[in-house]
């Protein structure tokens, strides 16, 4: 098998990487490495890979470098698009979390180099793919930079949450959700579109999202009043409240946001502002390479 190391520039140089990368060829695995400089850069290394016939591509970085990855192999048709892997390199590494996939250099590009891959999902989003989650509205504005208490929020920090939005003088955004030709007007503080299960850093948005079940989880926070914020919280931990007065969730093979306002998302990190998203699920779209058992994966 001819195996392509595509690896964020920020970290080629750590002694960590280059003794895993040594001793996966010392087992006698043919492992190129490619290593990025600037934007761009992952499209062309992508393109460089296919042509090569290199039958799997290790994204080696965060969420960030597994999108770019991604979007840069759905620009080639299904039958030529070789199979991904994922090294996991960034800070969080949410959708590799959730997959199970180790952070261990080693343990990772040896589940790279040798683990099967399963044909998974992927989530088309206006012009753009994601493979893991978008998220739209307040969370969108949560950063590496930004405290942990604001963070919590995509977890179960919403006893905080209050407080947090009276600080910023956050205001929801006003818009129709469209799913499945119903129409939905809503005052949003918060929204995802959950194709995997985590974002912020580890935290859980859809508990029962799967990457291969052809569906999208769609999760929303709705305006409330300081005085509903126990049945906030109530339905932000019980995610099997499907439609709860505040905490909206809906099942979906698409679904399209439209505002009069601006709003700012993020697809895997990658940032987006627009006042009108489509998203659609692209059914077995890659096949990426996943541990025995993935959590993600519906049997």
């Amino acid at each position: 098998m001819k195996i392509r190391l595509l690896l964020n520039g920020k970290k080629a140089g750590l002694d960590t990487i280059r003794q895993a990368v040594y001793s996966l060829r010392s087992q006698g695995h043919f492992l190129e490495v490619r290593v990025t400089w600037e934007a761009g850069d992952i499209e062309r290394l992508v393109a460089e890979a296919i042509a090569d016939g290199c039958d799997r591509i290790i994204a080696g970085g965060g969420d960030g470098t597994v999108n770019e990855v991604a979007n840069a192999l759905m620009l080639s048709p299904l039958a030529s698009r070789p199979e991904l892997a994922i090294l996991p390199l960034g800070t969080a590494n949410d959708f590799a979390t959730a997959c199970t996939i180790s952070n261990q250099p080693l343990a990772a590009l040896q589940l790279a180099a040798t683990g099967e891959a399963t044909p998974i999902d992927i989530v088309s989003a206006n012009e753009q793919y994601f493979i893991n989650m978008a998220t739209g509205g307040f969370g969108a504005q949560v950063t590496a930079t930004t405290p942990v208490q604001l963070k919590n929020f995509l977890g179960g920090g919403a006893y905080t949450l209050t407080g947090l939005i009276q600080a910023l003088n956050f205001q929801p955004f006003l818009g129709t959700v469209s799913i499945e030709g119903q129409n939905y007007d809503r005052k949003v503080l918060f929204g995802a579109v959950c194709n995997g299960r985590m974002a912020g850093g580890g935290q859980e948005l859809a508990k029962s999202a799967y990457i291969n079940d052809g569906l999208l989880e769609l999760v929303s926070l709705q305006e409330f009043p300081a005085s509903e914020l126990s049945l906030v919280i109530n339905e932000l931990i019980n995610d099997d409240i499907q439609n709860g007065q505040y905490v909206k969730r809906h099942q979906a093979t698409a679904a399209t946001w439209q505002s009069a306002e601006v709003m700012p998302i993020n697809l895997d990190g990658e940032p987006l502002s627009t006042n009108k998203l489509t998203v659609k699920v692209i059914p077995e779209a890659i096949n990426l390479v996943l541990p025995t058992g993935c959590p993600l994966i519906k049997v």
